[in-house]
């Protein structure tokens, strides 16, 4: 299998103070790990174009748009920061790196749909599934995921896309673009109560939210997959699918208080792959999403990323 590894150096000058937990290391430490894994030689290596402001539009309002592009520092104040919530700011560098985040899994969706390459990984920040259609939040900037699943159906023809969304945190910004979407459904589970505290409450039929308590362990999330997400995937039979990959799941994340290891991502991803063979001639995308302990990060990617080039 042909796994292509996008990614782009600009992605790591966003950053959003020396405090912050979403940093420019996450990728290096992801790089650092394919490498003594010795899985970064067997991937195509493809780095992230810009995404045009076209394809930004389909899912985001202008409004959302323009905030991003028109309140960027001067790059002459490197250090200085622009903040659009309570932890999510804009440096000068940000809105170069937000168009590679979105570019990329454009990319990697044609690629696929090419049949250039089986599947691809986006190592790619700022994040994405926490940003609405109106509205820049929890990290986030532009909806990676929601902005190539939206190309594969307007641009490629697509008619059933689907989202896995492995996150701590629901992806409140996907399911807000594709609620009562019948060209979408999006799978999850994510800790609850916790940011950004919704999901719960009448989800759309689209959306399949699982909320799961602190301290819910792997084998317990493997067994709500296996009774919620795997018969809807099947029932669905997607064409393609996205992968919002977070990985603050696991047990050594200070960020969420879930109990995940590298294999329960293993088990997810084979589950998931085995459906895309089935229905979506194993076309998937997978975008970084959340995942902060630098060390647990690099360890679930590189496990997610062997099962995607089927080295694992």
């Amino acid at each position: 299998m042909t796994t292509a590894y996008y990614t782009h150096d600009d992605c790591k000058r966003h950053e959003m103070g020396s405090w912050h937990p979403e940093c420019p290391q996450r990728l290096q430490a992801i790089e650092d790990q394919l490498i003594a894994s010795r899985i970064k030689d067997l991937l195509d290596c493809r780095d992230a174009p810009l995404a045009s402001e076209a394809s930004l539009a389909r899912v985001h309002s202008a409004d959302a748009i323009y905030r991003i592009r028109e309140n960027c520092p001067s790059e002459r104040s490197e250090y200085d920061h622009f903040p659009l919530d309570a932890d999510t700011a804009l440096n000068a560098y940000s809105w170069k790196a937000s168009l590679r985040a979105a570019g990329a899994a454009i990319a990697a969706t044609d690629a696929v749909l090419n049949a250039e390459i089986d599947n691809a990984f986006c190592a790619v920040r700022p994040p994405g599934h926490h940003a609405t259609a109106k509205e820049s939040m929890g990290f986030c900037m532009f909806n990676n995921v929601a902005v190539a699943a939206r190309h594969a159906l307007d641009v490629r023809g697509l008619k059933r896309i689907a989202i896995v969304d492995f996150d701590v945190h629901h992806g409140n910004g996907t399911e807000d673009i594709f609620r009562n979407d019948a060209s979408v459904l999006m799978v999850g589970f994510f800790q609850h109560p916790y940011y950004p505290y919704c999901g719960t409450e009448q989800p759309a039929s689209n959306m399949v939210n699982i909320p799961v308590p602190a301290h819910s362990q792997g084998q317990e999330i493997r067994s709500l997959v296996e009774q919620h997400w795997l018969p809807a995937l099947r029932a669905y039979r997607p064409e393609m699918i996205f992968f919002s990959a977070g990985f603050d799941a696991h047990r050594e994340d200070d960020m969420g208080q879930l109990g995940l290891v590298e294999a329960d991502y293993v088990w997810i991803t084979r589950a998931v792959m085995q459906i895309a063979g089935e229905f979506a001639k194993g076309r998937v995308v997978s975008c970084l999403e959340g995942g902060y302990n630098l060390s647990a990060l690099g360890r679930s990617v590189a496990a997610h990323i062997k099962v995607l080039a089927g080295l694992d």
